[in-house]
């Protein structure tokens, strides 16, 4: 049996640097993520296990804010996507794959849900 490990910050609302079109350029616009991060578990969690035998979620949210790059305006949301993957590859060699959904919050006419999801393995 192969166990996994799977941290989340649901919907995590951070305003990017994004779009294609003229009335999306020069101004960040609201996304909403969804970050999933694969680790492979401890045989048993006992009750003072310690946070260094998983991982801190906040660091799922760091990759979507602050591990952004100040001033990057990203055409695709998908390029958004990578980089949160990347960023927490680099951080933790123990994440074997990351799950990134990112809903563009400012294009919902009737509430609409707009976006994109983007799974990635590890590499090598």
């Amino acid at each position: 049996m192969n166990d996994s490990l799977h941290l989340e910050v649901a919907d995590f609302e951070h305003d990017v640097l994004t779009g294609i079109y003229s009335e999306e350029t020069g101004k960040p616009q609201p996304l909403r993520f969804t970050i999933t991060a694969r680790l492979k578990p401890l045989v048993r969690y006992e009750p003072d296990t310690s946070l260094e035998a998983s991982k801190n979620y906040m660091d799922l949210k760091f990759a979507a804010s602050d591990a952004l790059p100040e001033g990057v305006h990203f055409k695709l949301i998908e390029a958004v996507a990578d980089h949160v993957c990347e960023t927490l590859f680099l951080q933790d060699l123990r994440i074997e794959a990351v799950t990134v959904k990112i809903v563009k919050l400012a294009i919902a006419e009737a509430g609409e849900r707009i976006g994109i999801t983007l799974h990635r393995e590890r590499r090598g």
